[in-house]
C-alpha cells in the first residue's frame, strides 16, 4: 500500500468559498447559520439553514448552467479550486488513471423539487428537458470528470451523512493500492429545497430556532441541544501517491493514513455505540497507529440528542480514560449539517487546523451535559502544538459509519514511519 498525500483542497460552503476562508471562519467562530430568505420560509417550523453565498451564473455560461443543479455547480467549482490548489501540470498526467469519487445524500433535490412543483402544484406537463440529468445523484461526479476529461473510475456514493467520508476513504484505497494515480474525492450537497426541508422537518431532527440568536441554534454536545441545522456546500480533495506528489514538487496539505467503515445493522436512524466504536477502531487498524497517536477528533457532532450522547460513549469505548485527554471538535455548530458533503468539509477543516496547530471550537456550548463530558473545546479555538494526527468521524442514517485518519504534512515530511498497533515502527 502506497502513502497517499492530499495536495489540493477546494471548498464552497456557508463558512466561505475557499478552504482558507472556511477554516478562518471556523477558527474565529463565525457562524454560517441564519434565517433563510425563501418564498416558502413562512411554511417552515424552523426557517433557518446554513447557506453558501454562491451564484452559479458567475461560474458557468447560461446553456451549461441550465443543465446543472446547484449540487453540481457547487461540486465543479470546489473541484476546480482543489485542482488549481494542487498545481497539476495536465500535460504530465495520464487522465485515464485519475478517478473521481463524490458523495451526496440528496442529489439534485432542487431540480427534482422544481419538477414536482410544475407537475403537481401548477398542473403543467412542461417539465424541463434536463430534469433527469440535473437531478440524478451521479451528476456532480460526472460533471467533474467531463470538465477535465478524466476517464478513470467515476463513482458516486450515497450513504446519507457519511457519503463524502466514504468517497474519500474509497478513493484513498484505490490510490494506495495503485489502482489509480490520482483522485478527486469529496462531496456536494444542496438540500435546501422546500420539499427537502419539510421532509427533514417531519423527522423531528431539526433544531428549533434560538429566538435570541438564530445563528446559535445548533448546539452540539450541549444540554439544551435540540437538533441539527441543514446546510449546503461542497468540499473536494486531490489525493495522490505520496512519492509522485513529492517528485513533482507538490505542496503537501496532509496525509490520509487510514479509513474505517462499518455498518450498525440495527436501526435505520438510531445510532449505535458499538458500530461507531468499531468504525474508529477499524480506522486505527487501517492506519496502523496506536490509540496514543491520536491528538484530536473531529466529531460527527450533529446537535441531536441521540447522536451526541452515543458518539461520546463510542469515543470512551475506544479510548478509555484517555478519551478525556483528547480535544473533540464539532464544527456543525457553525456550518450546519451538509449531509452527504459534511464529512469532506470537516476533513478539509481538520487538515487546515493541523497545519495551523489549532483545535477548532465547538460553539454554543454553554450548558454542559453530564452524558457528554469530554473536552469539546467549548466556544473558542485553542492553539495547541503537537496536533499531528486526527480522526474525522462521519455517522449516518442507514447505519454506515466512516472514519478517516489524517496526519499533518509537517509530521509526514519529517518521517515516513508509522507506529503500529503493537508499538513497533515500520517504514
Amino acid at each position: 500500500m502506497r502513502r497517499v498525500a492530499v495536495t489540493g483542497i477546494g471548498v464552497v460552503s456557508p463558512l466561505g468559498n475557499s478552504a482558507q476562508a472556511a477554516f478562518e471562519a471556523a477558527r474565529d467562530g463565525c457562524s454560517g447559520i441564519g434565517r433563510i430568505n425563501a418564498p416558502f420560509a413562512q411554511r417552515l417550523l424552523a426557517p433557518i439553514a446554513a447557506t453558501a453565498q454562491f451564484d452559479g451564473a458567475a461560474h458557468f455560461e447560461p446553456l451549461k448552467l441550465r443543465m446543472l443543479d446547484r449540487v453540481s455547480q457547487l461540486a465543479v467549482v470546489a473541484a476546480n479550486q482543489a485542482l488549481a490548489h494542487a498545481n497539476i501540470d495536465w500535460a504530465q498526467v495520464d487522465r485515464s488513471r485519475v478517478g473521481v469519487f463524490v458523495g451526496t445524500g440528496m442529489g439534485g433535490t432542487l431540480s427534482n423539487d422544481e419538477g414536482y412543483k410544475t407537475l403537481y402544484a401548477e398542473g403543467s406537463d412542461r417539465i424541463k428537458p434536463f430534469t433527469v440529468l440535473a437531478g440524478m445523484h451521479n451528476a456532480p461526479a460526472a460533471w467533474i470528470g467531463l470538465e477535465h476529461g478524466l476517464s478513470g473510475p467515476n463513482l458516486t456514493y450515497s450513504t446519507a451523512c457519511s457519503s463524502s467520508a466514504v468517497a474519500i476513504g474509497e478513493a484513498w484505497l484505490r490510490v494506495a493500492s495503485g489502482a489509480v494515480d490520482m483522485a478527486i474525492a469529496g462531496g456536494s450537497e444542496a438540500p435546501l429545497s422546500f420539499g427537502s426541508m419539510k421532509a427533514w422537518e417531519a423527522l423531528h431532527t431539526l433544531a428549533t430556532v434560538d429566538a435570541d440568536a438564530p445563528a446559535t441554534s445548533c448546539k452540539p454536545f450541549s444540554k439544551n441541544r435540540s437538533g441539527m441545522v441543514l446546510g449546503e456546500g461542497a468540499a473536494l480533495l486531490v489525493l495522490e501517491a505520496w512519492d509522485s506528489a513529492m517528485a513533482r514538487g507538490a505542496s503537501i496539505q496532509g496525509e490520509l493514513l487510514g479509513y474505517g467503515l462499518t455498518t450498525d445493522a440495527g436501526h435505520i436512524t438510531r445510532p449505535s455505540v458499538v458500530g461507531q466504536a468499531a468504525a474508529m477502531s477499524a480506522a486505527l487498524n487501517s492506519a496502523e497507529i496506536d490509540l496514543t497517536a491520536v491528538d484530536a477528533i473531529n466529531a460527527h457532532g450533529t446537535g441531536t440528542l441521540a447522536n451526541d450522547a452515543v458518539e461520546t460513549a463510542a469515543i470512551k469505548t475506544v479510548f478509555g480514560e484517555r478519551a478525556y485527554q483528547i480535544p473533540v471538535s464539532a464544527t456543525k455548530a457553525l456550518h450546519g449539517h451538509l449531509l452527504g458533503a459534511a464529512g469532506a468539509l470537516e476533513c478539509a477543516l481538520s487538515l487546515l487546523a493541523m497545519q495551523h496547530q489549532v483545535v477548532l471550537p465547538t460553539l454554543h456550548l454553554q450548558l454542559p451535559d453530564p452524558e457528554c463530558d469530554l473536552d469539546y473545546v467549548p466556544n473558542e479555538a485553542r492553539s495547541q502544538d503537537g496536533v499531528r494526527t486526527m480522526l474525522s468521524n462521519s455517522f449516518a442514517f442507514g447505519g454506515t459509519n466512516a472514519v478517516l485518519v489524517l496526519r499533518t504534512a509537517t509530521r509526514s515530511l519529517v518521517s515516513a514511519q508509522r507506529i503500529t498497533t503493537s508499538g513497533g515502527v515500520v517504514p
